[in-house]
């Protein structure tokens, strides 16, 4: 591999200068370069662990916030089946961007044959992290509007509702400062999609808000993800809402809990 002596090229070498040092010094020469060979072969055939090791360091310091994603990114659908797309997809995403930037020119031939194994890693990581028990979220709409707004209330924002009809797309109206936040909840058995997005964003101008959020137990799709970042809306899992700080008006930031 470019940048990494060959196990062929170490050995080469390394017999090279015993042959030297058997030559100058015999016996003991000999013995001294027969060690240096077996080392050479020693840390090659440790190169997995180590590999696994490094892996396993990287994952460990984003540990909680593997573990608090997991959790926002899997749910039950309607038929009880666990739907884990959106977990998975993120793990592939802290693989692809975290974990293979560190790793890749240490082991450059072990990135591509063990993805697999830095998948089981990650999984591993993230649920080996023992979160704080999640409240349950109420399954009816008013119900987990309520619930949204009391998490809010939990992070310093004052909230009140908006009418069952013409709230053109936002659910919880919230300030904290000068900072006005709309919010358009969704409790539902799969990822929301960007008609959420289009109705928040819309809701955010309607509202005079600084900022709109889609807040959701199920995740969201890639096309709702694409358009949000268009939009600016923000896309929440309940589970952000009482670390959600204001940094200005014309933002929001979200810190998971347990990060």
């Amino acid at each position: 591999m470019p940048g990494q002596p060959s196990l062929v090229a170490r050995l080469f070498w390394t017999v090279l200068a015993g042959c030297a040092l058997a030559f100058a010094y015999g016996r003991a020469g000999g013995l001294a370069a027969g060690l240096a060979v077996c080392l050479v072969l020693l840390h090659h055939l440790d190169r997995p662990r180590r590999f696994r090791s490094r892996v396993r360091r990287i994952a460990r310091r984003h540990a909680p916030t593997l573990a608090l994603r997991r959790r926002q990114e899997s749910f039950v659908d309607p038929y009880g089946n666990l739907i884990r797309d959106g977990w998975l997809r993120e793990r592939d995403y802290f693989v692809a961007r975290t974990v293979l930037p560190q790793v890749e020119r240490r082991f450059p031939d072990l990135t591509e044959a063990r993805r697999e194994t830095m998948l089981a890693i990650v999984e591993a990581v993230a649920d080996a992290v023992h979160l704080p028990e999640e409240d349950e979220a109420p399954e009816d709409g008013i119900g987990y509007e309520r619930f949204c707004a009391g998490r809010l209330a939990q992070g310093g924002w004052r909230t009140h509702a908006t009418p069952a009809s013409g709230d053109q797309g936002a659910d919880i109206v919230a300030t904290r400062g000068r900072t006005r936040l709309v919010v358009q909840c969704k409790r539902l058995g799969r990822p929301v999609g960007n008609a959420a997005v289009q109705e928040a964003a819309a809701a955010r101008r309607y509202w005079s808000g600084d900022v709109a959020a889609v807040v959701s137990n199920a995740g969201f799709t890639s096309a709702a993800r694409k358009l949000a970042a268009a939009t600016g809306v923000l896309l929440l899992h309940h589970d952000d809402l009482p670390g959600l700080e204001p940094e200005g008006r014309a933002t929001v930031s979200a810190i998971p809990r347990g990060a």
